[in-house]
This record gives structure tokens, C-alpha cells and sequence, in this order.
């Protein structure tokens, strides 16, 4: 079982910049594959972004050249650095750690984008 925590979650301007970490329990860290999720209300949960043991990562359109994965090894957790945020980031984020065909989920962080 892998016990994964997200931080960093507010309220943030338009324009404006947040960085998510997603802590991850156990041993194996370094061999998940790494995503982060979100569900906007009322509609459904789309996937944003991954990174792979091996530092590979893929985004969604929608976020490419503003959002940036990446992972440290050493301390188990995983960073999304989002900037130019917009209204419709807003959402709660998720993260989700993969091995073979086990996919674990954080509880998820609130990311509100608004003036």
C-alpha cells in the first residue's frame, strides 16, 4: 500500500503561480510512474501530467509550457510547478502513484484560480 499526501493547494490570482508536492510512503518510490489529475466541478477527472522512473513526462495540452512536473528520488515526493494559471485550472488535483497495474491516489489538493 502506498500512502501518497498532497500540498500546496490555495487560492491564486490569474496570471499567478502555485507549486503542488505529492509525498509518497514506502520504498519504491523511484520506480512509480507519477500523475496528477484534476476534476474541475461538474465535469470529469482529466489527466494532466506524468513523469516516469527514468524523469520522461508527458502534459496535456492545456497545460503544456505553463505546468512542469518533476521528481526527487531522495525525499519520495513529487513537484508540480504550475505558473500563468488560469480560471479554468481550477479544479482538485490529485496524485497517483503507479506500479504494473496498481494505481494509488492521494486525497486530493484544491487549486482555486480567481480575482
Amino acid at each position: 500500500q502506498v500512502q501518497l499526501v498532497e500540498s500546496g493547494g490555495g487560492l491564486v490570482q490569474p496570471g499567478g503561480s502555485l507549486r503542488l508536492s505529492c509525498a509518497a510512503s514506502g520504498s519504491r518510490f523511484s520506480i512509480y510512474v507519477i500523475g496528477w489529475y484534476r476534476q474541475a466541478p461538474g465535469k470529469a477527472r482529466e489527466l494532466v501530467t506524468f513523469i516516469t522512473s527514468d524523469g520522461s513526462t508527458n502534459y496535456a495540452d492545456s497545460v503544456k509550457g505553463r505546468f512542469t512536473i518533476s521528481r526527487d528520488n531522495a525525499k519520495n515526493t513529487v513537484y508540480l510547478q504550475m505558473n500563468s494559471l488560469k480560471p479554468e485550472d481550477t479544479a482538485v488535483y490529485y496524485c497517483t502513484a503507479q506500479e504494473g497495474r496498481l494505481l494509488y491516489w492521494g486525497q486530493g489538493t484544491q487549486v482555486t484560480v480567481s480575482s
